[in-house]
């Protein structure tokens, strides 16, 4: 890539939860989130032949919530947006069959969809929400180009993603801080021009 390029790839990003949370309802247990798996798509501008400024976008993420708290176990679920803008450095020269790249940025999480499932509704648990979050972010990554306009691409990024949920147990609200912080995979084809 080149001063004047931009970037677009799209693929498989997949979002990995490194989460923790408060205890829940006087509990020893912690609300857990599972992985999930959309379309991803990152859209970048080159600025000089090192440096771009690049938006990681995705289809919705769906995720179910869980818990062990009275072996309930899969007890809501969410989906969530999570768009990240990245300035990124890249190694090597235009002409580079490689491009290794590292970049820092910032991440907007928006939560959507949250609700208690009929197992968790049963037991007293309604009206979950989980407020949008906005952090920090890192990423690493490699282009290997095909031919002067299409390569293959394989990238991490981690993002810090907190929330806080608030629902109600037997009528009386609850909240719960929850740290998701997750590593984000991607798998991708590219084009340049």
């Amino acid at each position: 890539h080149k001063q004047g390029d931009f970037v677009l790839r799209v693929g498989a990003a997949s979002v990995v939860p490194n989460d923790s949370s408060d205890k829940i309802l006087g509990s020893q247990e912690e609300l857990k989130v599972d992985s999930n798996t959309q379309l991803g798509l990152t859209f970048g501008y080159m600025f000089t032949d090192n440096i771009s400024l690049e938006l990681l976008a995705a289809t919705p993420f769906s995720h179910d919530i869980s818990t062990d708290l009275l072996g309930l176990g899969d007890i809501a679920d969410t989906k969530h947006l999570p768009p990240t803008l990245m300035v990124q450095y890249y190694f090597g020269e235009p002409q580079s069959k490689f491009r290794p790249y590292v970049g820092a940025g910032l991440n907007y999480t928006i939560f959507f969809d949250e609700g208690f499932n009929n197992k968790a509704k049963n037991v007293g648990l309604t009206d979950l929400k989980l407020d949008d979050s906005f952090g920090l972010a890192a990423n690493v990554g490699v282009d290997y180009m095909i031919n002067d306009q299409w390569f293959l691409n394989a990238s991490a990024w981690y993002a810090n993603i907190e929330t806080e949920a608030t629902y109600k147990f037997g009528g009386a609200k609850q909240k719960t801080d929850v740290k998701i912080n997750p590593w984000v995979f991607m798998i991708s084809g590219g084009y340049k021009f």
